[in-house]
């Protein structure tokens, strides 16, 4: 097999949380180019449905299931329901996350009920959704820096570096592979409205948030490590975090 080869997601089957827009939407149009079929989940059916319009375009399979990750039944339906009508689920990618409205705040500031949105959406689940495909795939073989005003986030994110190493070494006996990806300053819906700027404040985000590299990322940066993660290249790594931050 060629190194080229080794990168190839033929035969996958990948559930893309937050798969609507942004980073999730450029993440499941960069696996299908690599030749996985999709299923994108969100709670906006219509944005959904548009993704998977895209992937049928590139000649992949697709599926979009509205989805609340907040809801741990959901969560198992999303998981189930891409089994009964894909045949498979061979990789999960949770991709959902961020704030429900979007105000920046000290943690001297944050309400509970902030914080508590923060805690189940960006770090309770990614452990739903990894029990829900855990389950399904364990039978078919198959560090964060400060975030000041946006504490929850941080923390919840951390969790998430160690959730992934723990679920990593719980999981490689059954031949299950566990990595996260960490993006820098991406211009996202949600990191706009967070920011309050605009995208035509995107060409000096750059030097605005100190990126060595010179620019701010986009979601397409991201896409290409997620296919690694997902491919036969990464075979003997898990438990691992790729930061793609423009050298932050």
């Amino acid at each position: 097999m060629s190194v080229l080869d080794q990168f190839k997601l033929d035969g996958q089957v990948v559930v893309i949380t937050g798969g609507g827009r942004g980073i999730g939407e450029a993440i499941a149009l960069g696996m299908a180019e690599a030749g996985a079929d999709i299923v994108v989940a969100a709670r906006r059916t219509h944005e959904i449905e548009a993704v998977a319009e895209k992937v049928r375009a590139l000649g992949r399979r697709a599926l979009a299931i509205t989805t609340d990750m907040m809801e741990i039944e959901q969560v198992q339906a999303l998981a189930d329901q891409t089994v009964k009508e894909m045949g498979a689920l061979t990789c999960w990618v949770s991709n959902a996350g961020g704030a429900d409205d979007r105000v920046p705040r000290t943690l001297l500031e944050m309400p509970e009920k902030q914080w508590d949105f923060q805690m189940n959406l960006n770090l309770k689940a990614v452990w739903t959704g990894a029990q829900a495909a855990g389950n399904h795939m364990k039978d078919n073989g198959g560090g964060n820096k400060p975030s000041p005003f946006n504490g929850p986030y941080a923390v919840a994110k951390s969790g998430v570096n160690n959730l992934t190493q723990t679920l990593a070494v719980e999981m490689a006996p059954l031949g299950i592979r566990v990595n996260s990806v960490s993006p820098g300053p991406i211009p996202t819906e949600v990191f706009l409205e967070f920011t309050k700027m605009t995208e035509e404040d995107i060409p000096n985000m750059g030097k605005q948030f100190g990126v060595p590299l010179g620019r701010i990322g986009m979601p397409e940066d991201i896409a290409p490590a997620c296919v690694y993660l997902a491919s036969e290249a990464s075979s003997w790594m898990t438990g691992q975090d790729i930061k793609i931050n423009g050298g932050l």
